[in-house]
């Protein structure tokens, strides 16, 4: 069996006196789209910066591709593959487009180039007629758009999107979607925190739904969506 690229096993997170994550599993495989679920304050993006090291767990072990990294530092993370791509997005606004992505690029873990600076201008085409443009200049949709071409530009193993199209026009939603589905047709696992579970389901291979910090469904999207009473009590559908 092949090792998981990232395995979460017990994990317990807290802020301060607040048991945020309780006794948490979680794993991506090679190759996995991972639909994230929950409303807002179930401990979807506190999961997430506890795998990425910018939360120290209180409890548990976090894994990336068998190596304990419980506890490590975001960039030794990021050094194993794993691209974040935060709620916020964290562009660097006083750099152009192409400062933004020419800053990232480097090859993968096993050497991979797979996606290059013109590979990702292709697969953005709006980057492409804004390169110079300051990235405190882009809309809301550009800026996730280069925070996205950002993180391929590390040729990641694994990326992590939250809060995907979060206040997003429909129509750049849209794309942003699209651009998950060619994320995922490359062979680069994922994980995927959004709102939009018809979009979530669509594309991923497996949802976790987190309710109070505990994970109270995991399956197929064909299992979830053959469940509405499951949407509509953990998702308020």
């Amino acid at each position: 069996m092949t090792t998981p690229l990232i395995q979460a096993i017990g994990l317990n997170t807290h802020y301060g006196q607040s048991h945020i994550l309780r006794g948490i599993d979680f794993t991506v495989g090679q190759g996995q789209t991972i639909g994230l679920m929950g409303r807002n304050g179930m401990g979807k993006t506190t999961l997430l910066k506890s795998i990425m090291g910018i939360v120290k767990p209180s409890g548990g072990g976090v894994l990336i591709k068998g190596k304990p990294m419980t506890g490590a530092n975001p960039y030794e993370v990021a050094r194993q593959g794993i691209a974040y791509v935060p709620e916020g997005r964290g562009i660097f606004g006083n750099l152009s487009v192409k400062e933004n992505l020419v800053m990232a690029a480097r090859p993968g873990t096993r050497g991979q180039r797979d996606w290059t600076y013109e590979r990702v201008l292709e697969t953005f085409p709006r980057l492409a007629e804004r390169l110079g443009h300051g990235g405190q200049q882009l809309s809301g949709g550009e800026q996730q758009m280069l925070t996205i071409g950002r993180a391929l530009m590390t040729n990641p193993d694994v990326l992590i999107l939250d809060e995907a199209t979060e206040g997003l026009a429909p129509l750049i939603a849209r794309d942003i979607w699209r651009i998950c589905g060619l994320i995922r047709e490359s062979g680069i696992s994922s994980i995927i925190v959004d709102k939009a579970w018809k979009q979530v389901t669509q594309i991923t291979d497996r949802n976790v739904i987190l309710v109070k910090g505990e994970v109270v469904f995991e399956g197929s999207s064909d299992e979830l969506l053959s469940r509405p009473e499951l949407l509509e009590q953990y998702l308020g559908v």
